[in-house]
């Protein structure tokens, strides 16, 4: 019995080619749809492959049968030579038993079906290899970009390798894309921004160095508090080194028609709770002191903890142009303070927004705002997870 496999794009196709080489009696023994793995199923359509066999004593001359199987052969193995037996003289012609054609024939076929094995072995592993290749220069092209961004190696390779399961050599760029893009989202988590609760009245710090925005983003968020959730809102500010600063919150409070008040010190700070009892949310601008001394933020400190942590949220500001280096610094000193939420100015004024991811990462204090310009009431918003991934990873916002 004569068995061999055909592949084609569909059964009919498949079954047409052993019936044109085996001849009309072929019988099909087995039926298989291949779908191609990995990158190539993007490009590659399944096909069939059948199994076909024939008895020896069909009607297919058996010259013919060895004709075709050298033919096939020496496609496959372009180096195999066979010897030609001498012709001898038409008029003596040697008829060599019939079963000494069935036994050249059968090893043909033993030696087509090694090289069609040794053919297949060697393309899964050229298809290992590309599909591997491919997916370092992936993983390379990711890592450059988050490097480029300024996030940090050791925060890169936290995430690549958290998702190094998931991007499988059989996976699609997309899907890999996606995995990556989908564990930054989740590092970044949910972020929170000031609710406003009915029969509570909430006392909101914000906190930071100097020059970071602090009282601009306060006037940003009571705007948006009043207009937008027409909430009761006061403001109160403790930076008395800046009188600009003083006269910068009278004004927005002026504007906004919400009353605006200057404390000098926790005692007075305790003294508000009662006096803005009927208020929904007070907004507390603190004087944008130094993290490097111990006695500032000590001032800062005091301050926060006059008022009870139900009662309180503390927002630390820090600007997305800040070197990473400093904004360590920064938010170690405040993490001795209390706890925080944090906000990111300025992103308008820088090209790279990776520490936003680091920050997240190394303090996981819950992100809230970010902030774009100058504008107010405008020019601030929740921050967008989405699209921060999608920068991240080159994306266009």
């Amino acid at each position: 019995m004569i068995i061999k496999k055909y592949q084609a794009n569909t059964e009919t196709e498949a079954i047409m080619l052993a019936k044109e080489e085996l001849g009309k009696d072929a019988i099909v023994m087995n039926i298989k749809t291949i779908s191609p793995k990995g990158i190539y199923k993007l490009f590659r359509k399944p096909f069939v492959e059948i199994t076909a066999a024939i008895d020896e004593q069909s009607n297919v001359p058996v010259d013919k049968k060895e004709v075709i199987l050298e033919k096939a052969v020496k496609k496959l193995n372009p180096n195999i030579i066979y010897e030609e037996e001498p012709q001898e003289p038409k008029t003596s012609v040697t008829v060599e038993p019939k079963e000494n054609y069935t036994s050249a024939i059968e090893k043909k076929l033993n030696n087509l079906q090694d090289l069609l094995e040794k053919k297949l072995v060697e393309n899964q592993t050229e298809e290992k290899t590309e599909k591997e290749e491919k997916n370092l220069v992936f993983i390379q092209l990711i890592y450059n970009q988050l490097i480029r961004n300024e996030v940090d190696e050791k925060y890169v390779n936290q995430i690549l390798g958290e998702v190094e399961n998931k991007i499988k050599n059989d996976a699609s760029l997309d899907n890999n894309l996606a995995s990556i893009y989908q564990k930054i989202i989740l590092k970044l988590g949910q972020p929170q921004t000031i609710s406003v609760e009915e029969g509570k009245t909430k006392f909101i710090f914000f906190v930071g160095p100097t020059g970071v925005g602090k009282t601009t983003t306060i006037a940003k968020i009571a705007s948006s508090l009043k207009l937008s959730n027409k909430a009761r809102v006061a403001l109160l500010t403790s930076d008395t080194y800046r009188i600009a600063a003083v006269e910068q919150l009278r004004t927005y409070a002026n504007i906004l028609n919400i009353p605006m008040k200057v404390i000098y010190s926790p005692d007075e700070m305790k003294n508000c709770k009662e006096e803005y009892k009927e208020f929904n949310i007070v907004l507390i601008d603190t004087a944008g002191r130094s993290h490097k001394v111990k006695e500032q933020r000590d001032d800062i400190e005091k301050l926060i903890h006059s008022v009870d942590r139900e009662l309180r949220e503390t927002y630390l500001v820090l600007s997305a142009t800040t070197k990473y280096a400093d904004m360590i610094k920064i938010t170690e000193a405040y993490s001795q303070i209390t706890d925080y939420r944090l906000i990111f100015t300025k992103l308008d004024e820088t090209t790279s927004i990776g520490n936003i991811l680091n920050i997240k990462m190394l303090t996981n204090a819950e992100l809230s705002y970010t902030t774009w310009g100058q504008n107010v009431p405008d020019d601030i918003g929740k921050l967008d997870t989405q699209n921060t991934a999608k920068q991240l990873l080159g994306g266009s916002e």
